[in-house]
């Protein structure tokens, strides 16, 4: 069954998935992020452009074939696309389609009213199939992600 992790309090998105898919890249880890189609440009800049000489390789579904297949760092809108990862990262405000295919989905959740909310709401839907969330809150402490098995 696919292991759930809700990533509370997030001081942004973007910011934080750059962190955590540099993070999962050094470990060598393969990752689908999905991103609502207006914030994937600055998920895609910011991945360029974190830190000096910290490029992460990564490809969106608009590249070519050979691209998307072999990049470590997956960026879709649409669901569901074709990926070898096994961790999803959701960035949008809905349960992804084709989620159960991954072995970990990472939720990212800000601190504002609304994005809490619309978590709640995924939170629910996951505990509703028999999947016993993880929650860790980024203000207490940095959690330790498991990105491979």
């Amino acid at each position: 069954m696919t292991e759930v992790a809700f990533h509370f309090n997030a001081p942004d998105k973007v910011g934080y998935a750059c962190r955590l898919l540099r993070k999962a890249y050094l470990r060598g880890a393969r990752l689908l992020v999905v991103v609502d189609e207006q914030d994937r440009p600055a998920l895609d800049a910011a991945l360029w452009t974190m830190a000096p000489g910290a490029f992460i390789p990564h490809a969106s579904e608009a590249d070519p074939d050979h691209v998307w297949s072999r990049s470590p760092i997956q960026i879709a809108s649409g669901q569901p696309v074709k990926s070898e990862a096994t961790v999803l990262v959701n960035l949008r405000n809905e349960v992804p389609s084709g989620y159960e295919a991954f072995a970990r989905v990472i939720e990212v959740v800000t601190s504002g009213d609304a994005d809490r909310q619309q978590a709640r709401e995924r939170w629910k839907f996951y505990k509703s199939i028999g999947i016993e969330p993880q929650r860790h809150d980024l203000q207490l402490a940095p959690p330790e992600v498991r990105i491979s098995d």
